[in-house]
């Protein structure tokens, strides 16, 4: 991988298994550390590359999510992983990379969003912000500078500075490029629940208890009805379950790898 790639590495160098883990929209893989410690899952081996575009990578030229999903099958593949992990913006990645049929093993999804109307409600105005050209830049500077401090209060008094410092980490402009097409993603479908199921792959719905992105009834009875589909509510978390419960979210991890079949 070039320049432009951002890796972390740990586990067993001979494991049985390989999981890549994708970060969220403008986080870096410093949001995957907590769960790649925990002992649940010592015996795999795992790669979390950040995402072309956040933190301190240079985003690439088609910043669409099938083209991101195309880039993170490839390193999946390059690096032999049979499951991969995705969180938020990540995950919606890893579910197209299974959509598009270019992955076939076990997915774990931790806040997955599901439709437009899923969304947060100050990212959606922020994307509505970013398309006026002189509001756009200055609204998305400020929100990279601001989020940081806000996000503190969110996280583990021990991770806090870290975590705030990767996500300030990024470019604003490359941001403002990579959620105006995820929101154009969101809108080409009315849910996403139903590309999940036909995708055919075991995957497993993770979500805090006190998640900000949203669920409808609908998504929520169709994910029920999707024979390989597991959803797991995660206690006391909210959006950023793999830091505020890493545990909880690595024995998931553990189970989707041990379920692979190569």
């Amino acid at each position: 991988m070039g320049e432009r790639w951002q890796i972390r590495r740990a586990g067993a160098a001979d494991a049985p298994h390989r999981v890549l883990m994708i970060p969220g929209g403008m986080c870096t893989t410093e949001f995957y550390a907590d769960v790649m410690a925990e002992p649940a899952v010592a015996g795999l081996g795992m790669i979390a590359v950040t995402q072309p575009g956040f933190g301190p990578t240079e985003a690439p030229a088609d910043v669409s999510m099938e083209h991101y999903a195309r880039l993170m099958a490839d390193v999946a593949a390059d690096a032999g992983c049979d499951t991969v992990v995705g969180h938020s913006l990540g995950a919606n990645v890893a579910l197209e990379m299974a959509a598009l049929g270019l992955f076939h093993g076990p997915l774990v999804l931790l806040s997955p969003t599901f439709s437009h109307g899923d969304e947060e409600t100050f990212l959606t105005v922020l994307n509505a912000l970013g398309r006026v050209p002189v509001l756009g830049g200055a609204a998305w500077t400020a929100m990279i500078r601001l989020l940081p401090k806000a996000l503190k209060r969110e996280l583990p008094p021990h991770r806090a500075e870290a975590l705030a410092a990767a996500m300030g980490s990024s470019d604003p402009v490359a941001c403002r490029r990579i959620v105006r097409a995820y929101y154009a993603y969101l809108d080409r479908y009315p849910s996403l629940v139903p590309r999940l199921c036909e995708a055919g792959v075991p995957a497993w719905v993770v979500r805090g208890d006190r998640d900000g992105i949203g669920l409808t009834d609908g998504e929520r009875r169709g994910l029920d009805a999707c024979p390989r589909v597991r959803t797991v509510a995660v206690a006391d978390a909210g959006h950023l379950a793999l830091v505020e419960q890493p545990a909880a979210v690595a024995a998931v991890v553990a189970e989707a790898a041990a379920a692979t079949v190569r």
